[in-house]
């Protein structure tokens, strides 16, 4: 019978572990996970994002992988993890290039693939810019086009789709208008065209998309080109002359038929219109011009020139077809006769003319300083405006003005500073300066120049300067001391002692570590052990100084490497553990090194007994049950011992370089969820025999929460009792005493001491108080009690809480108006008694010191 039902088993194995075909999740359009179906992706998705996730199952549970495969020669934009699914995009989408990628798809459990081929939509992203047709372009228009013409159809395209490729046109001029949707250039109205006024116009046309979503926000693109447009001239304006007025000089040394200025190239007139100058009146025949040129000369010996200033016409007329002159403009031309300007500047130093001048000076002199060191005279022989000269100062930069700027005839030149901070030793060794003098007024513009050469002095006025503000640096925790972590560099740029530099460190993170004070190299303590799993961070600041104490800093930043030093372990070798069917149990090695991957730790099953029941995930440890066993029968079946203990050794392997790994023999005692007694808390106490910390917050919550019961319970009861609770107060009935004889005032006194008042005190005895005493003209006196007596009826009794009427104490009560009378009466009593317990102890004082 045994060997029977091992055949069945065998053959009920092999139905179970018979291999199916993996297969994808069919999740629809526009879901993230499935076979990727119908998925669509924006153009503008950035390179290295995560898109999609392939999703699918085997029959059997098996793990499945993924794959992306794409048609030869096309370009594989998207990666995928085999394990996860996840597809990353790999290389940039251009809808306008491709507007979908074809894809295939795998999964496979390692015995079968299954392939499908899907197709990948790329939307569209507004990215284009347009793009203009028919410009640049150039345009000739008539000066006589009428406004609103229309001149130009500007034409724009954009290979984007939806608003994206709409195009809007749009330019801005006070001349021209343009459609915005069809690109036609038209004349603003109201406006005209001047050949006169302008030959040439130059516009700048902008043509727009409608906007759309890019990157996650909406963007409008735009293009802009130039149109020229030139206005035709039409003959309607007579020749004029352009920079007006024109003066001319003639010295009197100026030989015969000296020339003056060219007037043609300032006339304004239209080819192929000819014209012609000449002189028109007020040139004493002294003065020629030539027609064609408008150069005009001098026809005499200057001697014979009777005036100072000669102010002639010359005329400009226009020539026809047949050499009619047509129309003309005129402008005045004056022409002054001036001696001659035959003496330049000159500079001269403390031993006559001098043309270089020398300086040595310290960097960076005071602003506004004078360069005492230099005495310069400058001086223009000639007189008048000949004599005017303006003196300028060139160089580099603006280090250095000159004063005065303007001279006439002789003046002594100074110098000053006016930029310190570029007087620097380190840019310039010595300066060269051109100190230069040029006429003002005079045709000649005669000019003298000097050098002036300074040479500058070093000073300590710079701190020195790391190559970096932090240096980074990475020591493996092996190292030995004395190795060597970074080298920083620092300089000065001083000269001298000045620039020599010195290196030290300081800070929190500095203790492990010395530096050479020369050279700047950083190395650990020869006693250090650098360990990365008690400190993997350390940071500090360098100093550079120079010999006067001028320094700058920089930090340091270094990371201990994790080597991997450390084996997995468990808490023991030997574990049991109570598995319930269908629930894990795990089992958790730790692993002290510092970093990834050396403390990343993979679980596996190297032997269990018996085989192949059980499955371990790799990640967490955690142990079950293989799927087809779910009941103890099958338990019983597979073991022949009464007892369902299994025995497991479960390795615990790093991941680092080498590898290292430790194992463990777990126990597992099998047992079932319906054999535990009690219920659901009998359950959850065997499963979580192995997690006391687990049982102990469960049963701290319990507390809690009956604790937070009580409180609350109790809370109410207190609030209820104290609002329903209230003590109405007891009012004593007092009787409304008799009046006395006239002159006199009766009260009763209550005993207001008690009982035994005044014994052995030599006080009144406690009976008398008994009687009641009144107040008198002349004092107080007894006067014997009465017994109160009711009134005839109860008083209304005030409100009660309860809506019942309290009872009066006696059978009898008071009105308020007899209450009132009583109580002032009872004050008056008091003040009596008072009164004569002062006169009682008064005497008593007089007999004890008798």
């Amino acid at each position: 019978h045994c060997v029977i039902v091992g055949v069945c088993l065998c053959v009920f194995v092999c139905v179970v572990v018979s291999d199916f075909a993996p297969y994808f999740y069919d999740n629809g359009p526009y879901i993230q996970n499935g076979n990727l179906a119908l998925f669509s992706l924006s153009e503008d998705t950035a390179v290295g994002t995560h898109i999609y996730s392939l999703n699918g199952t085997d029959p059997e549970g098996q793990e499945v992988r993924y794959g992306l495969a794409f048609d030869p020669g096309s370009k594989q934009y998207f990666r995928v993890d085999p394990v996860s699914g996840n597809i990353t995009l790999v290389e940039k989408l251009d809808r306008e290039k491709q507007d979908s990628i074809d894809v295939l798809v795998s999964i496979t459990d390692g015995r079968s693939k299954v392939v499908e081929r899907v197709t990948v939509f790329v939307m569209d992203a507004n990215d284009e810019k347009p793009e203009f047709q028919n410009m640049p372009a150039i345009v000739n228009v008539l000066e006589t086009a009428q406004s609103g013409s229309s001149l130009f159809q500007v034409q724009a395209l954009d290979r984007d789709t939806g608003s994206g490729g709409s195009i809007n046109y749009y330019l801005q001029s006070s001349l021209f208008s343009i459609d915005r949707h069809s690109g036609v250039l038209r004349i603003r109205s109201g406006e005209t065209l001047d050949y006169e006024k302008s030959k040439t116009h130059f516009v700048t046309v902008i043509a727009k998309d409608g906007g759309g979503d890019f990157n996650g926000r909406e963007q409008f693109m735009s293009s802009s080109a130039s149109l020229t447009i030139n206005v035709v001239d039409q003959q309607d304006t007579p020749p004029s002359f352009i920079g007006t007025p024109y003066f001319g000089f003639v010295y009197e040394v100026s030989l015969p038929v000296s020339t003056m200025p060219s007037l043609a190239h300032t006339i304004h007139h239209v080819p192929p219109v000819v014209c012609v100058l000449f002189v028109s009146a007020g040139d004493d025949g002294v003065f020629g011009i030539n027609k064609t040129n408008g150069r005009i000369t001098l026809l005499t010996q200057p001697g014979n020139l009777k005036r100072e200033i000669f102010n002639i016409i010359v005329r400009a007329s226009e020539v026809g077809e047949n050499g009619k002159l047509l129309d003309y403009g005129t402008t005045p031309v004056v022409i002054r006769v001036v001696d001659l300007n035959n003496n330049p500047p000159t500079f001269y130093g403390e031993h006559g003319p001098q043309n270089t001048f020398q300086l040595t000076m310290n960097e960076h002199p005071p602003e506004g300083e004078i360069l005492r060191g230099l005495k310069i005279t400058v001086n223009d022989s000639d007189q008048g405006a000949n004599a005017k000269f303006n003196l300028r100062l060139i160089g580099p930069g603006r280090m250095l003005r000159v004063v005065p700027q303007t001279v006439l005839n002789e003046a002594q030149v100074t110098i000053l500073v006016d930029d310190s901070s570029s007087m620097d030793y380190e840019k310039y060794q010595f300066l060269t300066y051109k100190l230069l003098a040029v006429e003002i007024d005079t045709p000649e513009r005669f000019s003298a120049t000097a050098d002036i050469i300074i040479h500058l002095l070093d000073t300590n006025d710079n701190a020195p300067k790391f190559s970096s503000d932090y240096y980074i640096a990475r020591i493996p925790e092996n190292s030995p001391g004395g190795s060597n972590v970074v080298s920083v560099t620092a300089t000065d740029p001083d000269s001298g002692r000045w620039g020599e530099v010195r290196y030290s460190i300081y800070g929190s993170g500095a203790d492990l570590f010395l530096i050479q004070p020369a050279s700047g190299i950083i190395y650990t303590q020869p006693w250090a052990s650098l360990d990365a799993e008690l400190r993997s961070k350390y940071n500090f600041y360098v100093k550079a100084e120079d010999t006067e104490g001028k320094y700058s800093l920089a930090e340091v930043f270094v990371t201990v490497l994790d080597l991997n030093d450390h084996s997995p372990a468990f808490n023991q070798n030997l574990l049991e553990k109570t598995m319930v069917i269908g629930a894990p149990v795990m089992i958790q090695a730790v692993d002290e090194d510092a970093e990834e991957p050396n403390n990343v730790i993979e679980y596996s099953i190297m032997k269990a007994d018996p085989d192949n029941i059980f499955d371990i995930n790799t990640s967490t440890g955690e142990i079950v049950l293989k799927s087809y066993v779910k009941s103890m029968a099958i338990v019983q079946n597979i073991t022949k011992q009464k007892e369902c203990i299994w025995s497991v050794v479960v390795q615990a392997r790093d991941q680092g370089q080498p590898s290292f790994s430790t194992t463990a023999v777990l126990k597992i005692d099998i047992t079932e969820a319906t054999q535990l007694g009690g219920g659901p808390l009998s359950t959850f106490l065997m499963q979580s025999r192995d997690k006391p910390l687990q049982i102990l917050a469960m049963l701290a919550g319990v507390i809690g929460t009956m604790v937070v019961v009580t409180v609350t319970i109790s809370t109410a009861t207190f609030m209820r009792n104290k609002r329903s609770n209230r003590v109405l107060p007891h009012r004593r009935v007092r009787r409304r005493p008799q009046k006395p004889s006239q002159g006199w005032s009766t009260w009763t006194l209550p005993r207001p001491f008690g009982r035994g008042w005044g014994r052995g005190g030599g006080g009144a005895p406690a009976d008398k108080f008994s009687a009641g005493w009144v107040w008198g003209r002349s004092g107080l006196y007894r006067w014997p009690i009465r017994r109160p007596r009711a009134p005839r009826r109860c008083p209304r009794p005030p409100r009660s809480t309860t809506g019942r009427c309290p009872p009066c104490p006696g059978g009898v009560a008071v009105t308020a108006k007899a209450k009132r009378k009583q109580r002032s009466k009872e004050d008056l009593m008091n003040k009596a008694l008072v009164s004569e317990l002062k006169m009682r102890l008064e005497q008593k004082r007089l007999q004890n010191q008798y």
